[in-house]
């Protein structure tokens, strides 16, 4: 049945899911004629929202920090999973697929648990593990799907946000940045919510521990049995030939060319960037850990396993590729924020939801979260636009403000399953389209709701 599902999916789904930045132009289409309708036809309003939000310039270009802070967190764990040790454990983790079942749980587990870690770590290791996985079955005649393989690749972004990385969890750890979304009345009835109470409780560690078992296997079931039904990886590309270049001996040898490849400049500033990572964190207790305390281990981590300034260079400028997307689309996404927000229309929707009741409303929340994430696919995002009406919710009904910040965690990492703007790193290393592996992974969105859900209601 689940094999007969995934396919039904997948094949809708090569039909009919765009690109992601036509996804995005058609959602901005969308919300705009949303709030028109909701303001009663003032395209002024509606079109000055746009850019402005609900005032302050929240509005298309608010989300250019959050944007930088993404990319970092995407270029630092593309770089940290293409260093030399990290690629040397996924070829060893690669040489161990023999079997289709095997290729796809190694596949998804490295990438669950290396995206709790880091997302953007999780996603390209998990890409390139995919890739690497593909190669070997095709050379060794192992007859794997290799859109599942992608769409396991993919998976860690189920997971992601109930991470050390998840962007709402990190947002309410300091005072100041749950005043910035919150505004101080409202912030000061939620106060700061420590890690403890959100990615380390127990729920969320048993629902990160079913999920690292139930999506394997669930994979793993949708395997086509016909082998004939199932497609290999690509061979790559032909190198392109490269005449063999002369290098001066006294240019190798030349200062500039030391410092480049030097070894010791890098495990200083590495050590430096340690040694300042660990005050701080003393500092600010790692129950408080935030997108600028993540970023800045991973970066000097990663100089650290590359060697030298100028690798680590070269490695986030092959990564800063990945980051077109973000580039591009974060802007349309930021707008449509400000058309929701400006308009009204986002905080009546959710501010009806909200009136559910206090025992629903985990449960709305989850579900209302995983719809906004379909139009607004960042989790720091969604917390400033979203954030602000589950806390007063929260403190209407009674219910712990931890509670609904994971019920807006599992809600937008739910809905990844579906939206397909995450995937695009991915997507260019595994040189599969969005529309080979939604299919797959919708399966995993119907099923997992139910572990999120079992979660909640165990908080």
């Amino acid at each position: 049945m689940l094999e007969r599902l995934g396919t039904t999916l997948s094949r809708l789904s090569l039909r009919w899911v765009p690109d992601p930045f036509v996804l995005a132009l058609l959602l901005t289409l969308l919300s705009f004629l949303g709030a028109l309708h909701y303001t009663g036809y003032d395209s002024a309003r509606t079109l000055l929202s746009w850019v402005h939000g609900s005032g302050g310039g929240k509005g298309f270009w608010n989300l250019l920090a959050f944007g930088m802070q993404m990319c970092l967190i995407l270029v630092t764990g593309h770089a940290l999973a293409a260093s030399p040790p990290v690629r040397r454990l996924l070829d060893a983790l690669a040489e161990r697929a023999r079997t289709p079942a095997s290729a796809i749980a190694i596949v998804s587990v490295t990438a669950m648990l290396l995206a709790l870690v880091n997302w953007g770590l999780g996603l390209i290791a998990g890409a390139l593990l995919a890739r690497a996985v593909g190669e070997r079955a095709r050379t060794r005649g192992i007859a794997v799907h290799y859109p599942l393989l992608a769409a396991a690749g993919y998976s860690g972004l189920l997971v992601w946000h109930g991470g050390l990385s998840g962007s709402a969890p990190l947002k309410v750890t300091q005072a100041k940045d749950v005043s910035e979304i919150l505004g101080p009345g409202l912030a000061a009835q939620i106060g700061e919510l420590s890690l403890a109470q959100t990615i380390f409780a127990l729920p969320n560690l048993l629902a990160n521990a079913c999920l690292l078992v139930l999506v394997p296997l669930l994979l793993v079931r949708m395997t086509p049995k016909r082998e004939t039904d199932r497609r290999p990886c690509p061979e790559p590309e032909p190198a392109p030939d490269v005449a063999p270049t002369r290098t001066d001996a006294k240019s190798a040898l030349s200062p500039a060319t030391r410092l480049d490849h030097s070894k010791s400049l890098a495990l200083i500033l590495a050590l430096l960037g340690a040694a300042t990572w660990v005050l701080w964190v003393r500092k600010q207790g790692l129950a408080h850990l935030d997108p600028n305390l993540i970023n800045f281990a991973f970066l000097f981590v990663g100089l650290a396993l590359h060697g030298s300034a100028l690798a680590y260079a070269n490695a986030i400028g092959d990564a800063a590729r990945g980051c077109a997307g973000i580039i591009l689309q974060f802007p349309f996404y930021a707008g449509i924020m400000g058309i929701l927000t400006g308009s009204g229309l986002l905080k009546a929707i959710a501010a009806a939801l909200a009136g559910a009741g206090p025992a629903v409303l985990p449960a709305v929340s989850f579900y209302a979260a995983g719809l906004v994430n379909l139009f607004v696919p960042s989790g720091g995002g969604q917390w400033a636009v979203q954030g602000p009406v589950l806390m007063q919710a929260a403190v209407d009904s009674g219910i712990a403000p931890a509670r609904l910040v994971m019920a807006l965690v599992y809600g937008d990492q739910w809905t990844n399953m579906l939206q397909p703007f995450w995937a695009l790193p991915l997507l260019a290393i595994t040189g599969i389209q969005a529309r080979d592996i939604i299919g797959y992974t919708a399966v995993l969105l119907l099923a997992s709701q139910f572990v999120f859900l079992a979660a909640l209601y165990l908080s």
